[in-house]
């Protein structure tokens, strides 16, 4: 069975799960077969709901810091708008999907790049495209765990011992350069095409590391160092997007959405299925008049920058069916749009379990990181720069930059196309805290928006540790 590592708060009812079909510890490891178990294992932790994983509204609600998502101001969303409004507590369950989900891949994962040398059969390159794999997905899990959390702990072994209910906790730069090897290793192993649509390849770990070297050039570790690196890695992925079969989609923009394009970089597909879908996608983000949840939608002032267009309209629902009358976004009970590329379903879009993938990195994030790395680690912008932001404006419907950009200037208007690419895709609140612009995005807020609960500091940027495990052990 596999064993219950750091996270004790979920221990007592994982322990109850039925252990058919998994392979657990360094014996269960002599195979392909048994690596091949275990990494299952690894990719089922970020994709069950209720306990763990990427595919509930999570990473949406503890994102809402930033200013293109925000929360019903009543209801039962307490739990959302302490997000929003920068006091969340340590017993705040939102947290716990990722939290507990990242760290039981982690220990599956650990499990496989510690013994995979034992292993008996199979040829080098499947098991190193197993291994490869395995420290491309540690390498996702802490990097989420140290941009919401910040010090977070490192788990040593996958072998279980009551040392590791002790455990302290490690700063960033000792994550990050956890997050380096293990990425480093993936990129050595991993082959250019995708073993299935829902893995990662040698260019995915590519675009990766690509943005975790643009995060670690901001804050908190700020080395700046890591722009030019963030250029050269996104570039190998765009130079060579042929091999790994990556582009920007030039078809309907909402079908990026529904997976299986070539935007696709790394994505979890899910089987609307209880044991694996997606909780977000449908009544999550729908009105009560269509009989949704409210739990998410479009900051008012957001909305109201966002450049029109086909990308604007696809982006957001402003208009609603109740009844068989058609009412504006301005007479639902929220009075906000709401976001319509979470939506989009195979059928009817209110669903609670729909199949719809969690799409994690797109092509659009390689050409972003890498037009704003190069300007600010050259602090003039090139031609692909230039290209590759401006491929992203064209299939919105958008100008060019304006030629002869400073450095500065053209990073900071990637920042904003990012936003406007990413929009409700939890990407915006990440380049708010690496670029220490969090209070700025939230010191000009709509009258009809939550407001902060108080002064925003740089304490506010992570999150409380899970407060079942930081009873259990108080190093966290």
């Amino acid at each position: 069975m596999v064993i219950c590592l750091l996270l004790t708060a979920g221990c007592s009812k994982q322990l109850t799960e039925d252990p058919r079909g998994l392979v657990g510890g360094s014996q269960a490891l002599s195979s392909v077969a048994g690596l091949e178990s275990a990494l299952t294992g690894a990719y089922g932790s970020l994709m069950v709901p209720w306990n763990s994983g990427f595919t509930t509204v999570s990473q949406i609600a503890m994102t809402m810091g930033a200013d293109d998502l925000t929360t019903h101001p009543g209801s039962n969303k307490e739990e959302f708008r302490e997000f929003d409004r920068f006091n969340v507590s340590s017993l705040n369950s939102r947290m716990n999907p990722i939290w507990l989900g990242c760290y039981k891949t982690i220990q599956s994962t650990t499990n496989i790049i510690n013994n995979y040398q034992q292993v008996q059969d199979g040829t080098t390159a499947t098991v190193n495209a197993i291994v490869g794999e395995a420290s491309f997905l540690r390498a996702l899990c802490y990097y989420w765990l140290t941009r919401l959390w910040g010090e977070v702990p490192i788990i040593p072994t996958e072998k279980y011992s009551t040392d590791l209910l002790n455990l302290t906790k490690s700063a960033p730069a000792a994550v990050y350069k956890l997050i380096e090897e293990d990425l480093a290793r993936a990129e050595e192993m991993m082959p250019d095409k995708k073993r299935d649509p829902g893995r990662p390849n040698k260019g995915a770990v590519k675009a990766l590391l690509a943005d975790v070297y643009l995060t670690e050039a901001g804050w908190p570790l700020k080395d700046q160092s890591k722009y030019a690196l963030a250029a050269a890695k996104a570039k190998e992925v765009i130079d060579n997007k042929a091999a790994y079969s990556f582009d920007l989609y030039q078809g309907d923009y909402l079908k990026i959405f529904a997976g299986g394009t070539t935007e696709d970089v790394f994505t979890l597909f899910t089987r609307g299925q209880w044991s694996t879908y997606n909780s977000f996608y449908g009544l999550s983000t729908m009105p009560e008049n269509e009989g949704g949840w409210s739990d998410f939608f479009t900051e008012l002032k957001f909305f109201r920058d966002f450049p029109a267009g086909s990308r604007k309209d696809a982006t957001f629902s402003t208009e609603f069916v109740v009844n068989g009358d058609t009412i504006p976004w301005q007479e639902t009970t929220t009075k906000h749009p709401y976001y319509k590329k979470f939506t989009i379903q195979s059928g009817a879009k209110n669903v609670y379990m729909s199949n719809n993938p969690v799409i994690m990195i797109r092509y659009a994030h390689v050409l972003l990181i890498y037009a704003e790395a190069q300007a600010r680690a050259t602090g003039t912008p090139d031609a692909q720069a230039y290209a590759a932001v401006n491929a992203v404006r064209q299939r919105a419907g958008l100008s060019p930059l304006p030629e002869g950009l400073s450095g500065n200037d053209f990073a900071t208007a990637v920042v904003q196309e990012r936003a406007w690419e990413f929009a409700g895709e939890w990407n915006r609140w990440f380049d708010l805290v690496r670029l220490e612009q969090v209070a700025a995005a939230n010191a000009d807020k709509d009258p009809g928006d939550l407001a902060p609960a108080g002064t925003i500091t740089q304490k506010q940027y992570w999150m409380p540790v899970p407060g079942a495990d930081a009873i259990i052990n108080p190093n966290l």
